[in-house]
Formats: structure tokens, sequence, C-alpha cells
């Protein structure tokens, strides 16, 4: 071999080792990114099953990772209405819970969480009630031709309500501060 094919071949090793870094770098990353919301997951878990306790509810904690968030469903046992009040009127109550959660979390792994906490199936069914809200606004702009201002929300009603209007090709913007943060859908 001469000296200009052995200096190629190591040439190749080299750069071959640095693919495989960079591949268990990317590998490690998102590795611990799925641990760090498995770790949440089992963290929020602990708090909620300790404040069911306490308030002796009975209900069931499921834990699921999906598209970089943790997701935490608590569901009754049975037919029962013991978890509706943890839902509270217009879910202000669940949305406190979450915050709860997600500061129970952070105090316990000094990271901030986006986890979504969900009871008996209360978001599911939001989402379906915002995706009409969106529809009927955007039937209503296309119509007139008028922007539509809707009712307040939270960030995360917010956002599926943002993709169903681009879905259905209109724009939509928040405005407002605060508990009034809402959102206008408009023509363009």
């Amino acid at each position: 071999m001469s000296a200009e094919s052995t200096e190629h071949a190591l040439s190749d090793e080299v750069i071959d080792d640095q693919d495989e870094s960079v591949n268990d770098a990317a590998a490690s990353t998102k590795g611990s990114a799925a641990s760090r919301l498995e770790e949440e997951g089992d963290v929020a878990a602990d708090y909620l099953e300790e404040l069911l306790d306490i308030a002796d509810i009975d209900g069931d904690i499921d834990i699921e990772v999906r598209n970089g968030r943790t997701y935490i469903s608590i569901v009754a046992e049975e037919k029962s209405n013991s978890l509706d009040g943890l839902v509270g009127e217009d879910g202000e109550v669940l949305e406190a819970l979450q915050e709860l959660t997600r500061l129970a979390v952070l105090s316990a792994t000094e990271n901030r969480s986006r986890l979504v906490l969900d009871i008996n199936g209360y978001r599911h069914e939001r989402a379906g009630h915002l995706q009409k809200i969106a529809e009927d606004a955007a039937a209503s702009v296309k119509e007139t031709g008028k922007a539509v201002a809707l009712e307040p929300m939270s960030a995360y009603e917010r956002k599926i309500v943002h993709d169903a209007v681009a879905d259905l090709g209109l724009v939509s913007e928040s405005e407002g501060e605060g508990a009034g943060r809402h959102i206008v859908v408009s023509a363009d």
C-alpha cells in the first residue's frame, strides 16, 4: 500500500469515527430527552397519586410521552363523578392542578415542564368543542369578510384553535394579555 493510499484509509477511518461520534451524541441527546420526559411523568404521577390519596378520590393515572411532551391522564376506575370536581367549571381546577403538577416537577427535577394533564377526557372533549368554534369562526369570516374575536382561552386551547384555523386556510392571531388573551380569526 502506498503512503498516499494509507493516508486516505486513515482519513476515512477518522471521518467514520467522527460520524459515529455525532450519531452517538444525537442518540444520547434523544435518549436523555426521552428519559427526562419519563422522569417528569413519574414525578408528576407520584404527586397526583398523593393528591388523590389525600382527597380520597379513586382514579387511574396513565403517562404517555409523545411529540416531546408528557401527557398525564387521570381516569375514573368506574363510572363515577368523583373526578369532575378536579376539572371544575370550564376546566379551571384542571388548569390549576396542571400548574401545581408542573411546579412539583420543577421542584423535583429543576427542569421546567410542559406536561399536559387531562382528567376524565375533559381535554379531548374540549378539543372537539374548540375545533367547532374554529370552524364556526372561519365560516363567519368567509361569509362576512369581517374578523371574528373569540372568547379568552388558555395557551394550550389557543394552540388548538390556531392549528384548526390554519388547516381551514385562514389566519389567526392572539391578542390581549393575561386571562383576557384571545384569538382573532381573519381572512388575512
